[in-house]
């Protein structure tokens, strides 16, 4: 697989995925006109919980299917067969769960909320083998058609629910529709058929990688929820509902631009497992792209959040842009690092994923509980920027010196420039600040265009540019296949 294969996958991920966020974003603008804070905060508690299970439903069997080239088909069905009596078990769990939950948060509706989002749990959990082979065998075109289509009808019925009046009942039966519909098209996509037992052996195949990548999943769950979970207890459900909306704000330009390049390193990266030359050479100029993106992201997020607030929710959520933008900060380093995942799964290292893991969700813990003793959803979303930027640093050190064994020094100063560009492009902002606009769309409008200019004068006097240009020339592609396929 070559540097096309790449770049082809990548548009075809980029078209479907900005596709998708759009669908999102007048969703969630919509859904946050009809829904008030504190509904959105009750469900953020439970949606806390369903993450967790589907991760041990998943147990880094998704992953694993993608990497391992050499399970056979009835490997495959033996796997899925498994995952089948697994998420009844898991669905059973959670839905007995939700009672001891409801004592926790002094709630009983989280009963309820637990046994529908169970149906959801059963069913995303059925899809983890499926969405893998769909991504080992490179269908991301399917993937991205399915994705687009569920999008829509889902939202549409759940926008139907909050109009009728069903409240946080509304965001739960999202969840449900989404995963089911899902599956339905999974079903009708990929061949793999259950049956009445598995075998022991197709597990064992993937159990090294799958155990590792589990661990990672464990931690790294932990120290991405425990805000949520905190801020909850402590600071009660309408300052989680503000801190929330934010938190998934933020998410949104990580998803729309590290949702284009990561899901695909891993299916494409992973043939090479064994060149590590191959796999830096690819990723380096990857993990280029993503901070010259991130840097202008974090950069605008922090200076526009009121803005962008107002227009994607309306005046009633303000209360967010302190929390939003200290989460801002944090962008550029998330965009980054969130790559470094697919790339130890290419390599085969799982376990120095799951050290990372540990390292870095020990850092974040710490950080979040200093946030809530100071009771205040803004400190706590700056010590989870601060959090996240100490994990770029980390994690790329374990990556670079013991991953591709390369100097970290070295790959350090590749970022000089670019923090350059984020300078540039916060001090043009800041400047446009003083310009008052009545209208906050014409606000928001000027702000882009500010920053846009200023980002490209950043981009040419730290000679960025020219990366960017070189991204697509055919030169470039032929020298680095010559040197490392030159089969």
């Amino acid at each position: 697989m070559n540097a096309t294969s790449l770049k082809r996958a990548a548009l075809i991920n980029f078209i479907s995925k900005y596709t998708v966020v759009i669908i999102q974003i007048l969703f969630t603008s919509v859904l946050a006109r009809l829904l008030t804070p504190e509904d959105f905060g009750i469900v953020a508690v439970t949606t806390v919980f369903t993450t967790f299970f589907l991760m041990i439903a998943d147990m880094g069997i998704g992953a694993a299917i993608i990497q391992n080239k050499s399970l056979t088909k009835q490997d495959v069905n033996h796997i899925f067969t498994f995952t089948i009596y697994f998420a009844v078990i898991l669905a059973v769990t959670f839905a007995l769960f939700s009672v001891p939950l409801s004592y926790v948060y002094g709630n009983s509706v989280y009963i309820t909320i637990g046994a529908v989002l169970s149906v959801s749990l059963f069913f995303n959990a059925l899809n983890i083998v499926p969405n893998a082979l769909l991504l080992k065998d490179k269908r991301f075109a399917a993937l991205g058609v399915r994705s687009i289509i569920v999008s829509i009808a889902a939202a549409a019925l759940t926008i139907v629910l909050a109009v009728a009046g069903y409240k946080y009942y509304a965001i739960v039966y999202n969840s449900v529709f989404m995963a089911f519909f899902t599956f339905l098209w999974n079903i009708l996509s990929v061949s793999v058929r259950p049956a009445l037992k598995f075998n022991k052996a197709s597990i064992i195949k993937i159990k090294e990688f799958s155990t590792f990548q589990f661990l990672f999943n464990l931690v790294n769950y932990f120290s991405r929820n425990l805000d949520a979970l905190l801020i909850g207890k402590f600071l009660g459900s309408v300052a989680l509902g503000y801190y929330d909306k934010g938190y998934r704000l933020m998410l949104y330009p990580l998803n729309i631009l590290t949702g284009v390049i990561t899901p695909i390193l891993l299916p494409i990266l992973s043939e090479h497992q064994e060149n590590k030359d191959y796999i830096y050479s690819q990723y380096m100029r990857i993990v280029k792209l993503l901070s010259l993106m991130g840097a202008f992201v974090s950069v605008f997020c922090f200076v526009s959040a009121k803005e962008i607030i107002t227009i994607m929710f309306g005046a009633s959520w303000l209360a967010t842009v302190p929390a939003f933008k200290m989460l801002a900060l944090s962008v550029w380093p998330q965009m980054v690092t969130s790559s470094t995942g697919a790339i130890f799964q290419s390599l085969g290292s799982t376990k120095l994923l799951f050290k990372t893991g540990v390292i870095n969700s020990l850092i974040t813990v710490i950080s979040i509980c200093v946030g809530i003793w100071f009771k205040d959803i803004r400190d706590v979303a700056l010590c989870v920027s601060i959090a996240y930027t100490l994990h770029f640093f980390i994690a790329f050190f374990i990556l670079v010196r013991y991953g591709f064994e390369r100097r970290y020094t070295q790959f350090l100063r590749q970022f000089f420039p670019d923090l350059l560009v984020f300078v540039l492009t916060f001090a043009g902002l800041l400047l446009s600040s003083f310009v008052k606009i009545d209208n906050v769309i014409f606000t928001a409008l000027f702000m882009v265009m500010v920053a846009g200019i200023a980002f490209f004068v950043g981009l040419v006097i730290t000679n960025q540019i020219s990366f960017l240009f070189s991204l697509g020339k055919s030169k470039r592609k032929d020298r680095i296949k010559q040197e490392y396929d030159p089969g």
